[in-house]
Formats: C-alpha cells, sequence, structure tokens
C-alpha cells in the first residue's frame, strides 16, 4: 500500500468508526428509552379507549404527556415519528466496520493460521455467511412453537450465542472470535427490527387507514423480539470495544468470557428494567453481577491463547508476510521494533505493569512484523504514537527506516495488508 493510500485508509477507518459509535448511541439511547418509558406507564381514570397507559416527564425545561395503544388508536394520526434508522445506520456502519479492519486487514486481524489456515476469501466467506445463518437459525425459533415459551426461547438463544463463541475461537484470531460474536448478535437485533417489529407496525398501519381493526398478535410478535433486544444491547457494547481487552479476547477462554457477559447483561437489565416498572430495587444482581465478573477475571488470569515464540519462529510465513519480511530494508526496522517495542508487545512481556501484549499485537518474530507492517508504519513511522511517549527513545532514524521499508514494498491492495 502506497504511503497516500495508507494515511486515505486511516482515515477512512477513522470516519466509519466515528459514525459506527454515533449512530450506536442513538439507536442505544432510544432503545433504553422506550423500554423504560413501556415498563414505567400508568393507568388514569381519563385514558381514552384503547390506551394502555400513561406517563408524564419533564426535561429541557418543558413537560411531556406519552400515552401508549396497546394495539392502535381508533384512527391514523397525522404524524407519526417511526424509530428504525438507529438500528438501521449503527448495522450498516458496523458492517462497514467490519469489512475496513477485519477484511481488509485479514491477515493481521481475521486470519490465525495456528487454528485455520484459510485463504482471505475463505475466511470473509466464514465472516459474512455466519452472520446471516445465525439470524435463520434463530428466526426459526422465534417462530417454532417456542415462541410462545419465551423463557426457554431465551435459554435456547443463550446457548447459541455461547456454541458461535467457542466456533468462532477455532477458526479466528481470538479478537476477531469476540468481534464476531458482536456483530452476530447485533445482526440478530437488527433483523429484528428491519424484518419483524416494522412489517408488523406496516400491518398495523395499512389497518388503521383501511379502517379496519388491528390484530393484537403483531404487537405481541413485535414485543417479543423487543424484549430479546433490550437484553442483548449491553453484551453487544462489550463485544464491540473488546479489542481493546487483550485480556478478554486473548484468553483460551474467551467464548467463557462472552458467555459471562451475555448473562451479566440479563442482571444488570433486570435491575433497571424492574426499577423503571416501579417493582423494587432488585439489589440481589448486582451481587449475581459481581459474582460473574469475578468469574471473568479468572477465566482470563489462566492465559492467553497463543503460540509460542519457538512455534511462531518455525511457521512457514504466509505469501504477504513473506513480502514484507523480503523487501529491502526489513533488517533495519526489524531491529528498531524489536529494539523499541518488543518489551511490552511479546508472548511475555517483560515491561512492568504489563501482563498482555497491548492490543494483542505481538511484534517479536519476523512474521509478527511482516503481519502488523500497516500498524508500525502508521504508529511508529508516520507518526510517533507508538512507544507511548517515547518512553524507549525510539530514535528518528529507527522512524525512517520503517518507513524506508514498508515503501519499499509498494501497493499491495487492501486485501494484502
Amino acid at each position: 500500500m502506497i504511503p497516500e493510500t495508507a494515511i486515505l485508509w486511516e482515515f477512512l477507518s477513522f470516519a466509519v468508526r466515528w459514525l459506527h459509535v454515533i449512530t450506536a448511541i442513538a439507536w442505544i439511547g432510544s432503545s433504553f428509552y422506550f423500554i423504560a418509558l413501556d415498563l414505567g406507564l400508568q393507568k388514569a381514570p381519563d385514558l381514552p379507549k384503547g390506551a394502555h397507559g400513561e406517563e408524564w416527564q419533564v426535561h429541557g425545561g418543558g413537560f411531556y404527556h406519552i400515552r401508549k395503544y396497546l394495539v392502535a388508536p381508533e384512527r391514523m394520526p397525522e404524524h407519526l415519528t417511526w424509530f428504525k434508522w438507529e438500528s438501521y445506520a449503527t448495522w450498516l456502519s458496523g458492517a462497514a466496520l467490519l469489512m475496513v479492519t477485519y477484511w481488509a486487514g485479514a491477515n493481521l486481524y481475521l486470519i490465525e493460521p495456528a487454528k485455520a489456515d484459510l485463504a482471505i476469501w475463505q475466511a470473509i466467506l466464514i465472516s459474512g455467511g455466519s452472520l446471516a445463518v445465525g439470524w435463520l437459525i434463530y428466526d426459526g425459533l422465534c417462530k417454532s412453537p417456542l415462541g410462545n415459551r419465551p423463557t426457554v426461547l431465551m435459554l435456547l438463544l443463550f446457548a447459541a450465542l455461547v456454541a458461535m463463541g467457542w466456533a468462532y475461537d477455532q477458526i479466528f484470531t481470538g479478537r476477531a472470535a469476540l468481534l464476531h460474536l458482536g456483530a452476530f448478535t447485533a445482526t440478530i437485533m437488527t433483523a429484528n427490527v428491519f424484518l419483524i417489529i416494522m412489517p408488523n407496525q406496516r400491518i398495523v398501519v395499512a389497518d388503521l387507514k383501511a379502517g379496519r381493526a388491528a390484530d393484537p398478535k403483531y404487537g405481541k410478535i413485535a414485543k417479543l423480539r423487543s424484549t430479546h433486544n433490550n437484553y442483548l444491547t449491553l453484551p453487544v457494547i462489550f463485544l464491540m470495544l473488546s479489542n481493546h481487552y487483550p485480556l478478554a479476547f486473548a484468553s483460551q477462554y474467551n467464548w467463557l468470557i462472552a458467555a459471562l457477559i451475555f448473562l451479566m447483561g440479563v442482571t444488570i437489565r433486570h435491575f433497571f428494567n424492574t426499577m423503571h416498572a416501579r417493582k423494587g430495587y432488585q439489589w440481589w444482581t448486582w451481587a449475581v453481577t459481581t459474582m460473574l465478573f469475578i468469574g471473568v477475571m479468572w477465566l482470563a488470569s489462566l492465559g492467553v491463547n497463543q503460540d509460542s515464540y519457538d512455534e511462531a519462529m518455525a511457521r512457514p510465513l504466509t505469501p504477504v508476510e513473506a513480502r514484507f519480511a523480503d523487501a529491502e530494508g526489513f533488517e533495519d526496522a526489524s531491529q528498531a521494533v524489536i529494539g523499541r517495542c518488543s518489551m511490552c508487545h511479546a508472548r511475555e512481556p517483560v515491561w512492568d505493569g504489563i501482563r498482555t501484549a497491548p492490543k494483542g499485537v505481538l511484534l517479536e518474530t519476523p512474521a509478527d512484523i511482516a503481519r502488523a507492517a500497516h500498524q508500525i508504519y502508521v504508529q511508529a513511522g508516520l507518526t510517533d504514537a507508538m512507544p507511548p511517549a517515547n518512553i524507549t527513545g525510539m530514535e528518528d532514524a529507527e522512524r525512517d527506516a520503517i518507513l524506508r521499508w514498508f515503501r519499499e514494498v509498494g501497493p499491495l491492495g487492501v486485501a494484502g495488508l
């Protein structure tokens, strides 16, 4: 990748990530608000026909009077606000970020040859295909007789998520495994909105416009899917941010850590749901949440899931790794990286206070350095972001060596980085 393209690619990633965070805030915020509103509705003697409950709220210097119709009002209101694009934009921007980071950077972030020596196209096919398959399985369960047994359905959904976490970790890097489990869950959530909740709402609106009585079954179906989304939100947030925590994603038990995170999402949401429903404060949920978090810390302490230094040195280089490792200037660049970075970015870090390599990036072997070429170029060549505060004293000549080495390779194409 030529330098100019490398810079543009970094800013593309930055823009898509920023968009994803903004849209996710909007979706999660509206979701939490409506769950709290729905649970807090109260009966009143003057409710109009068909109204289920009402709520008075104060915000921004004004008062709001909100009423909910359990099925539909008697006639179609003149103005109707739909809440859908928050969900759609979050999923679309997340899919774009998945492509930019994990598909374009498959050799570094997605594929782990020690687990499954996949071609890039194979890894991408598994990545994208698994998201669609997950929705089909989940939707089939919801439309089966189990849809009338919500507790059993939630337990089966939990089991499916744990199984998917384990399956992803057998194929992809630990970082990609947790991220894909988050994308798998988020796909279910957005598909619930796009394929179930919104179509059912449109049927109700069409009935109102035609003067027909709306069928309450559509609201019941939408309510089930909305409840699932409510309990899945917090675990998805953790999984989307998990790349910042090597103790979670690089652990050999990362799929079990994810399972405990899903349970924590349930206990935390149960506390707030019961509070908003004015059913008291279920403080026991915080005790359970704390115990689950202690379980997460214990699993993380059992060790990371990675090859040893000797195994890494013995593994043959992939074609992309070999192209960087054989490039002119690699020896000088690798000496700079090993001398200034490997004390932290090692399988067994020696820097005081660091237990696992930051973000799981290893920089000990020629293959390690070749795989992380783009990151090294941006973080330690184009900028002085690494080492942090230049704590190991990387010199300008060493940064220049990194620049010359990376630019010597030339344009590889997005899929090669």
